[in-house]
């Protein structure tokens, strides 16, 4: 019982045809807050959080560090489930498609700038990264008309591997794990700058060849 008459919500009290505008509307609305998009909300909250953690004490005490960690595992754990969850059940929405990357950047980023500021990282890793993944965003904004290039194996094995590198440097590590993390960083940089020339030569392609349709067209 909802105190509403049936005449008030729509003359039969039944619920809006999903063909319609207004049955595509209510669908949206109630799809907004599914486990995928609440999942990248918790990946933003824990940004703040991380930084945090991460800055506590001065930014060098191993507890803090590892408390920090903790939250970036949260946030890499988050960032794999909602996207499956969300194709794997149909949760897709266009809250989903513009705050999960920006999820992502926020935390990688946070993360990268922080460790770099405290002096773990090398500023020039960190420019490396973040350069690659803004010039990659505005990238797809250029070729957006003529296609969306899918996420390549080797983007995949980026994201692992920069997520594991990272992990590893907010961790207050000494020793050969120390030394392990300099080498997985160092591969993550490689995949970066591989993975990001083969996406612009795969959006030069793509652009190319829908200018060449839109010629062929006319």
């Amino acid at each position: 019982m909802t105190g509403v008459p049936a005449s008030a919500a729509g003359g039969t009290g039944r619920r809006p045809a999903p063909g319609t505008k207004l049955g595509t509307a209510a669908v949206n609305q109630a799809s907004l807050w599914n486990i995928a998009n609440i999942l990248t909300m918790i990946r933003l909250v824990l940004v703040p959080g991380f930084v945090l953690l991460l800055l506590a004490d001065g930014g060098y005490d191993p507890v803090w560090r590892a408390l920090a960690w903790a939250a970036f595992a949260v946030a890499m754990i988050t960032d794999v489930f909602d996207g499956h969850l969300a194709r794997t059940y149909n949760l897709v929405t266009d809250f989903g498609k513009i705050a999960d990357p920006i999820a992502d950047k926020a935390i990688m980023g946070s993360a990268l700038v922080c460790l770099s500021w405290l002096g773990d990282l090398p500023w020039w890793v960190t420019g490396v990264i973040l350069g690659r993944e803004l010039g990659i965003t505005l990238m797809r904004f250029w070729v957006i008309r003529y296609g969306v290039i899918p996420a390549s194996r080797g983007g995949k094995l980026k994201t692992l591997a920069q997520g594991t590198a990272v992990g590893m440097y907010v961790l207050a590590l000494t020793g050969p794990l120390a030394t392990l993390r300099f080498w997985v960083m160092a591969v993550a940089v490689v995949l970066t700058v591989v993975t990001g020339l083969d996406y612009v030569r795969q959006a030069v392609v793509m652009r190319r060849a829908g200018l060449a349709a839109e010629r062929a067209a006319t």
